[in-house]
């Protein structure tokens, strides 16, 4: 989840305007970058509890392992309230989600080779100043043991308004949401209009593809929950419907930004900042506050920051903003995290990849896409599909992204180019067990019912792989940093 925007306090005089700030976003090819944003349950090493903000019983809690990355890392503090929520160095922030799921937003980068070196770089120190705490992190999609009413909170304002619109609303699984979800996410920039339509469409037809591939939320609440992707079920349609949806809107004809913008104008907002403080506006849209129509600020007029927060609080698969964020995938290890931006920059970066991904999605319904986004939470690559399986059209995807980065040949110093980090998905689309799918069979194997073993081999000081033996702990020299697709 997004932080407030502190960008663009001028004021918006019309839907124009909104508009041409779309336009201005346009990139071209050779200014396009990738960012990567992960989410990572904290957990305490001995015991397996989740981590408070502030421990009551003299644990370490997330404000102190904030405190010692600063201290140590070098890491700039932020602060609301007089609170430390989150750190940012090296265009690299760390915010927390309500649960207190720590999220790495990472820089923008030029690509898929920055991109794996940041995230070894981010998760290594991670791993080592959680390690000196006590704290592990989880590479897991979704808490294992834990409830949304029974995860330890975030104290931060824009969290505290979602609970309440949560509590009126009713919303299903509402606490479970926000507490209990970790998701992986990759950032695109588009060229043009017409680029930003055919990306979207494709990303957004493609999303339930990730979600098979990506599923690493097999349990709740210490039990297989039925589900490969259990924070896609939970997501789906979730937060009053503005929640993990298929976008219908982007496949409609004349589709574009003026269209967007009318649509997210239209759409009720969850709230403003108010210095620094997140406010509800009780339901009122973005239109009525270019017009100055708010009841809590008669006559305050909209600026770009408000547009940008509102963009911020609509979240389908995939989302639209002066880029295109692609929402569908499940936290996962560091291999996985890396996989992630390959795949979409093979897919949506290379012009071929993607008029070849268009051709094939093309004729898919707003039925299909929703038949794919319910069914492949929980039944994965198996899911049937036009005749054929999940698991295919995943195999013919990795290709065509394999195909779009070799193309791109960027090389990394040893000569590699960004398509080295698809191994984990070339092993999960062939053998068609993701990892959601290898710890349930561990699980109801070796595990023998002990979920404990999650923490165990699920923490990222561990390095989980499935392309790589077992290390026991993180090594930058051992990662799978420049491993090749196996033979």
């Amino acid at each position: 989840m997004s932080k407030e925007s502190h960008f663009g306090n001028k004021e918006i005089e019309s839907k124009a305007d909104l508009v041409e700030w779309f336009r201005s976003c346009c990139t071209p090819a050779d200014k396009l970058l990738v960012g990567v944003e992960h989410e990572k349950p904290p957990f305490y090493i001995d015991g397996h509890e989740p981590v408070p903000y502030i421990s009551k019983d003299g644990k370490p809690g997330i404000r102190d392992f904030l405190k010692k990355m600063v201290d140590q890392q070098g890491w700039e503090p932020g602060y609301e309230q007089g609170r430390l929520i989150e750190m940012q160095k090296d265009d690299v922030n760390w915010t927390l989600e309500p649960g207190g799921q720590m999220e790495t937003g990472g820089a923008p980068l030029k690509n898929v080779h920055q991109t794996a070196q940041e995230t070894d770089e981010r998760i290594g120190e991670a791993v080592e100043i959680g390690k000196s705490l006590g704290i592990g992190l989880l590479a897991m999609g979704y808490h294992p043991t834990h409830n949304g009413d029974n995860i330890p909170t975030v104290p931060k304002s824009r969290y505290s308004a979602w609970r309440q619109f949560i509590e009126q609303q009713k919303i299903p699984h509402g606490m479970d949401g926000i507490n209990c979800t970790s998701a992986l996410q990759v950032n695109l920039g588009y060229q043009s209009e017409e680029d930003m339509v055919k990306m979207l469409r494709v990303a957004l037809s493609l999303q339930p593809i990730a979600i098979a591939l990506f599923a690493n939320s097999p349990f709740s609440e210490g039990k297989p929950s039925g589900y490969q992707s259990y924070r896609s079920e939970v997501l789906h349609n979730y937060m009053d419907g503005r929640y993990g949806f298929m976008l219908p809107v982007a496949f409609e004809k004349d589709f574009g930004f003026e269209k967007f913008v009318d649509y997210a104008m239209n759409m009720p907002m969850l709230g403003i900042y108010r210095n620094g403080t997140f406010v509800d506006v009780h339901g009122a849209t973005f239109k009525d506050f270019m017009e100055g129509k708010l009841e809590e600020f008669p006559g305050r007029k909209a600026t770009i920051a408000d547009w940008e927060n509102h963009l911020n609080t609509i979240w389908p698969e995939v989302r639209v903003r002066g880029y295109l964020e692609m929402r569908g995938a499940d936290n996962g290890p560091a291999e996985m995290i890396k996989a992630l931006p390959a795949f979409w920059v093979g897919l949506l970066y290379d012009k071929q990849a993607l008029n070849s991904a268009y051709d094939m999605v093309c004729d898919w319904t707003n039925d299909d896409r929703e038949y794919l986004r319910k069914q492949t939470p929980k039944s994965g690559l198996q899911t049937p599909f036009m005749g054929t399986t999940v698991q295919e059209i995943a195999k013919n995807c990795v290709a065509l992204s394999e195909a779009g980065l070799k193309r791109r040949a960027i090389k990394d110093e040893n000569g590699n180019d960004e398509s080295i980090y698809l191994a984990p998905l070339h092993e999960i689309a062939d053998s068609g067990k993701n990892w959601a799918v290898r710890l349930l069979e561990r699980f109801y194997g070796r595990w023998q019912g002990n979920i404990d073993k999650v923490f165990v081999e699920q923490d990222y000081g561990r390095q989980p792989s499935v392309i790589k033996p077992k290390t026991p702990v993180w090594s930058p020299v051992a990662s799978p940093y420049f491993l090749k697709r196996k033979a």
